[in-house]
């Protein structure tokens, strides 16, 4: 006998279950208690060189790829990393990079100074160390500047290494960055040949992360092959006519110093320092004998105009004897992060 209209109801109705998205999703990920730790030392095409248990006796390098769960998460040289999977590191190894670790410091850049875009260059250095040759071709104070306010950005130490001292005399261009107290060591390393001077920079190196920054030709390159027997980066030449150089240096890539003295990590070489990300109260606290004296500027001081209160500080006296050179050494690197004109 069949049953009426009325007397359905809901419970007699049979949904067919869609096949996706009937499972809850779980929050849970895998622990991945047997991931083995690593630092990135060099990244290509989606592809990550991995040096498997640093300062153990069972290093090696193996090749990794980065995990799904991390998303779009992006790794860089120098980052801290668990791998799991094969990390033998035989030719034929794949594994796979499931977790980064929390970074120390980060070198970031941007395009230019109005894109809001950053570009990672590296993590976990301490070091920056911004290469410049003395000539051929000349230096860029401008841009030499701009990798400077980024390694204060990044709470990294700087230090300028000045190369082909051999065509040129260091002091006039050393004397312009007498009152930022940065470091500097000089070689007379050329574009082929001649290591005078790399005790001092080795020494400059020993016991740090140390990350190479510069315009192409400044023999950047040169230095890192001279520092690292071995290395083989490529040395390019600089074009006589425009006195620029060209990009040999592709990738990043870390390098271990002999005898456990450090790392450097090589990057391509760079025509732009692009500084929109860069908060300028973070370049003032490495100056803090200036730093005091901005509790008295108006909100959103720049520290470059009339109503700035340094200029008052360091009349009075608080900044010391070299507070007016210092003074205008900071507001010279906080103007570098106008748009760009030209370096």
């Amino acid at each position: 006998m069949a049953r009426a209209t009325s007397d359905y109801d809901e419970s007699d109705v049979r949904i067919r279950p869609n096949k996706r998205g009937t499972r809850p999703r779980s929050k849970d990920r895998p622990a991945h208690l047997d991931a083995v730790p690593g630092m990135v030392i060099g990244v290509d095409r989606g592809r990550y060189t991995v040096l498997m248990e640093p300062g153990s006796g069972d290093e090696r390098t193996a090749l990794t790829m980065r995990a799904r769960e991390l998303g779009r998460k992006g790794i860089v040289v120098g980052d801290d990393v668990f791998v799991v999977g094969d990390t033998s590191g035989s030719p034929d190894a794949l594994g796979r990079i499931v977790r980064v670790e929390k970074r120390r410091t980060l070198l970031r850049r941007t395009a230019d100074d109005t894109d809001p875009v950053e570009r990672v260059i590296v993590a976990n250095a301490d070091q920056l160390v911004v290469v410049c040759a003395l000539a051929n071709p000349e230096p860029r104070p401008r841009l030499i500047d701009r990798c400077l306010v980024a390694a204060y950005d990044a709470g990294m130490s700087p230090l300028l290494a000045l190369t082909k001292a051999d065509l040129a005399d260091p002091a006039p261009f050393l004397e312009n960055y007498a009152p930022l107290e940065v470091p500097a060591v000089i070689t007379a390393t050329t574009d082929r040949d001649g290591t005078d001077g790399l005790d001092a920079v080795r020494d400059a190196l020993r016991g740090h992360v140390s990350v190479l920054v510069g315009h192409s030709g400044v023999g950047k390159s040169t230095l890192v092959n001279a520092l690292v027997p071995g290395a083989y980066r490529a040395v390019g030449v600089v074009n006589d006519v425009t006195g620029r150089g060209r990009h040999t240096s592709t990738s990043a890539v870390a390098l271990r110093l002999p005898d456990g003295g450090g790392w450097v990590i090589d990057t391509p070489g760079i025509r732009s320092f692009g500084l929109a990300h860069v908060d300028p109260e973070r370049i003032v606290t490495h100056f803090p004998e200036l730093e005091a004296g901005t509790d008295g500027c108006p909100r959103g001081c720049t520290h470059d105009e009339e109503e700035c209160a340094l200029d008052a500080w360091v009349a009075q006296g608080h900044a010391g004897p070299s507070g007016p050179s210092r003074l205008e050494s900071l507001r010279r690197l906080l103007r570098t992060r106008h748009p760009q004109t030209g370096d």
